[in-house]
């Protein structure tokens, strides 16, 4: 059966890219979507920056008809900002609109913001049915299980959310507290779904690595699709590895070096091109340990990659990495 989001059809298993801040750009999407993801979100967008008409935050919204059905992401804690900032972000034409309600990060969560918010049950409800009324579009959540370990209420939470109309939740089996140490613990998402008075689609998320994963909690928990964050990062070939997996209970051949360095290579040309020279260089970096992961002696090669402030110098260095890998 297919999951759907209001009309949007994301078909029977939907694999999520999870909003990840400064990583979820335009062009690392461009590569998770050749490579299967079926529904991506932006990184998450300050409502307050979104009214303010802040450059970095108004630069979040740019989406591209090939990445669709795509959700934008907004944060914040003063519901007539998100508001205001769900109306913003609807005339850039998104699919979906996500609300962060999990993002653990101090300077967002001790604002009352983001994961912050799991403080304030009352408040959460209130901000999630304002969100819903100012738009047409479907409204959906991302969050976590808690605050902390006295608090996780999540099974209600998704109960009280759904009654103000979101369309879907997808949540982070970990509470606040944990940031994103420990294991993810999937048996609170589970009694979410199998919740009998919920009725949207809940996705699973946190930890989630391996093909061999995906079917254990699919079939464990019965969750209705998995949101993949920190395994896509400098990995984006882990959406049609789980697929084919799924499909076949086999494993695909994975990237060899030369197309891991093409990988590299085109999501760097991308991310000049859309941030330009020197942040589109500086925020590459995050990727290529995961690019290059597993490779023995490899590590002055990447040394060069992360410490290199020009894009002409990284291309060479890849061309390098070529010549003696593939």
């Amino acid at each position: 059966m297919s999951v759907k989001i209001g009309n949007i059809d994301l078909g029977e298993f939907p694999l999520l890219l999870a909003p990840m801040e400064d990583v979820s750009d335009p062009p690392f999407r461009a590569l998770c979507k050749e490579n299967g993801a079926d529904l991506m979100y932006t990184e998450f967008i300050s409502s307050e920056g979104l009214i303010r008409d802040a450059v970095k935050s108004v630069q979040k919204l740019d989406i591209y008809e090939y990445e669709r059905p795509i959700g934008i992401q907004i944060f914040g804690s003063d519901i007539e900002s998100m508001k205001l900032a769900t109306e913003v972000t609807a005339k850039t034409s998104p699919d979906i609109i996500d609300i962060n309600y999990g993002c653990p990060v101090k300077k967002v969560a001790c604002k009352g913001a983001g994961a912050g918010i799991l403080q304030d049950i009352p408040k959460m409800v209130a901000m999630t049915k304002a969100i819903v009324e100012s738009t047409d579009l479907p409204v959906t959540v991302k969050t976590r299980l808690g605050w902390d370990e006295n608090s996780k209420h999540i099974v209600e939470v998704a109960e009280r959310l759904q009654d103000v109309g979101i369309k879907a939740i997808s949540i982070h089996g970990r509470t606040r507290k944990q940031m994103y140490k420990g294991s993810a613990d999937w048996t609170l998402i589970g009694e979410t779904k199998n919740n009998p008075r919920l009725h949207i689609p809940v996705f699973g998320n946190g930890d989630i690595d391996t093909p061999e994963k995906v079917i254990e909690v699919k079939n464990t928990y019965g969750v209705d699709g998995v949101m993949i964050g920190r395994a896509s990062i400098g990995y984006p070939w882990i959406f049609n590895e789980i697929k084919h997996f799924m499909a076949t209970g086999e494993h695909l051949a994975k990237p060899t070096i030369s197309d891991r360095i093409n990988a590299a290579r085109r999501h760097l040309e991308m991310s000049v091109k859309w941030k330009g020279e020197t942040l589109g260089v500086l925020e590459m970096r995050r990727h290529y340990g995961n690019y290059f992961k597993g490779i023995s002696h490899f590590k002055e090669h990447r040394m060069k990659l992360v410490t290199t402030n020009e894009s002409e110098e990284v291309f060479k260095a890849l061309d390098e990495i070529e010549k003696i890998f593939a």
